[in-house]
């Protein structure tokens, strides 16, 4: 999958950036770099091999230092909502910042 420039200029237009040709161009063959590397990666046998926990664990055992999995903090759901300029059911209300 490889980008175009009509395809970084809608970007662009979706983030509200303003590119100029010269940074337009580098972030073309920056992000298509990336998509190179993906490729890479999925064209990689992975069937068979399980994931690992830590990067170290597939050349040395790792002990995880897990803690208790219990609520540490109130709820003060009631109070940040007090400071919110817009609320409904619970949520947030925030503008539209995408338009389609």
């Amino acid at each position: 999958m490889a980008l175009t420039s009509a395809d970084i200029a809608r970007i662009a237009n979706l983030a509200q950036l303003e590119l100029k040709p010269t940074e337009a161009e580098r972030m073309l063959a920056q992000i298509n770099g990336f998509f190179e590397i993906v490729e890479k990666m999925r064209a990689v046998d992975t069937a068979g091999i399980l994931p690992l926990a830590h990067p170290l664990a597939a050349v040395q055992d790792i002990a995880l230092r897990l803690r208790a999995d219990r609520v540490s903090e109130p709820n003060n759901r009631a109070a940040n909502m007090r400071s919110a300029p817009a609320v409904e059911n619970g949520l947030f209300l925030v503008p539209r910042v995408v338009e389609n």
